[in-house]
């Protein structure tokens, strides 16, 4: 199959892209590197040492399967380019993971913010569009996310796959049952991006039978994959930092190096987890078992469990000795809420979820420590704040 991986040197991206070359698949990664240029702006870089994409795909081309190769472009601003490429490449599908990735940094100023919206959503508008201009039959596998349902309080309610079956009241006293989308309650610009991006999918599928998975993912951690630990220059990336670090490889990173574990608000806030390699097996079993023509999206819960985030920290601290530190909320959120959710598809079609309990954690907390003398200690605080009210609480804790 060959395979166009959007946003293939991200977090996500890259062992994506490494893990279907390496079970055969024919693999172009499509990137605008504006990763890399969010760790110059932000002045901050991965924990892991990244090398450069040539210097990847050459140690990919000596150690690894099926070579890569690379083609620089950005699908928000180059359209005729994206479009082109669609119909000399010809590509039996396309990875969506071309998309700023982080609400923290989406809610960083007014300038993250606009960025935000017009990179994920009018890339991936461009890319609906070029398709349907191509006139190709190009199944795209979206990384979406767990945010489109929102964090606050779903009393009890399993959150489903994407649709939900409600009965609609008539004049007369009948009903009728149809399913919809579930609906969104987006907690931050990133995750409004994610739930256009649904009515996008929505739109096109109904318009132009655009074969869609979407993959609404949970918090990914851990750091490396098989492929991307059999040579240093194939490392993924390990963000730490309180815009791009998620909160698991956070608090074991704080953990290796003495830092105590900052728990924002109450710690009752649950989250739906991956480790990264689930989530790249996720993204290959998508692709693998395409929809059928004519079939609406499908959409995938891709998490495997669910936890507190003051449990978590409890969890890191019984492991590593650390200390716990309950600072202000930068989020605009529930003080708590509860997350039961449906990922019966995956486990379907044979996934065996890594859990927490699989010992992988102090594998990451290794990778940290081996690192350590990266970590600018500074950029460790969350500090982007949802609002007003709440930049000034953080403000008045760092007195």
């Amino acid at each position: 199959m060959k395979v166009l991986v959007l946003g293939g040197d991200g977090f996500c991206g890259w062992p994506c892209a490494v893990n279907l070359a390496d079970h055969g698949h024919d693999v172009l990664i499509v990137d605008n590197l504006s990763r890399r240029k969010i760790d110059i702006d932000l002045e901050v870089e991965s924990l892991t040492p990244i090398a450069s994409i040539s210097e990847r795909l050459r140690a990919w081309q000596q150690v690894g399967g099926r070579p890569i190769r690379f083609q620089l472009l950005d699908i928000a601003h180059q359209y005729d380019r994206l479009v082109t490429l669609f119909r000399e490449e010809r590509p039996d599908a396309v990875v969506h993971f071309a998309e700023q990735r982080a609400a923290p940094y989406s809610m960083k100023s007014s300038t993250t913010k606009r960025y935000t919206v017009d990179n994920n959503v009018n890339g991936t508008h461009n890319l609906l569009c070029a398709i349907v201009e191509s006139g190709l039959d190009i199944h795209i596998v979206h990384l979406g996310t767990m945010g489109v349902y929102g964090y606050g309080s779903h009393r009890g309610a399993t959150i489903p796959e994407g649709y939900l079956t409600v009965e609609v009241p008539q004049p007369d006293g009948s009903r009728f049952v149809e399913k919809i989308l579930h609906p969104s309650d987006p907690g931050s610009v990133y995750h409004m991006t994610k739930t256009l991006d649904q009515l996008l999918f929505h739109y096109y599928n109904k318009n132009d039978a655009i074969r869609i998975t979407d993959l609404h993912q949970g918090i990914v951690w851990g750091t490396n994959t098989e492929q991307t630990s059999r040579d240093p220059r194939l490392t993924n990336r390990f963000d730490y930092d309180g815009d791009y670090g998620t909160v698991l490889n956070r608090f074991l990173m704080q953990a290796a190096i003495g830092y105590p574990l900052t728990v924002h608000g109450t710690g009752g806030q649950t989250r739906a987890f991956i480790h990264i390699r689930d989530s790249v097996r996720c993204v290959q079993l998508a692709l693998e078992n395409p929809p059928a023509t004519g079939e609406k999206v499908k959409i995938f819960n891709q998490m495997t469990e669910s936890h507190q985030v003051g449990e978590l920290a409890q969890k890191v601290a019984a492991l590593t000795g650390a200390e716990i530190n309950h600072l202000p909320n930068p989020r605009k959120e529930a003080i708590e809420n509860d997350l039961i959710v449906d990922n019966r598809c995956f486990i379907e079609l044979g996934l065996k979820p890594t859990t927490l309990d699989d010992g992988l954690m102090s594998e990451v907390v290794d990778v940290a420590r081996r690192w350590a003398d990266r970590c600018d200690r500074s950029r460790i605080p969350c500090v982007s704040a949802w609002t007003a009210s709440q930049a000034q609480a953080i403000e008045a804790g760092a007195r």
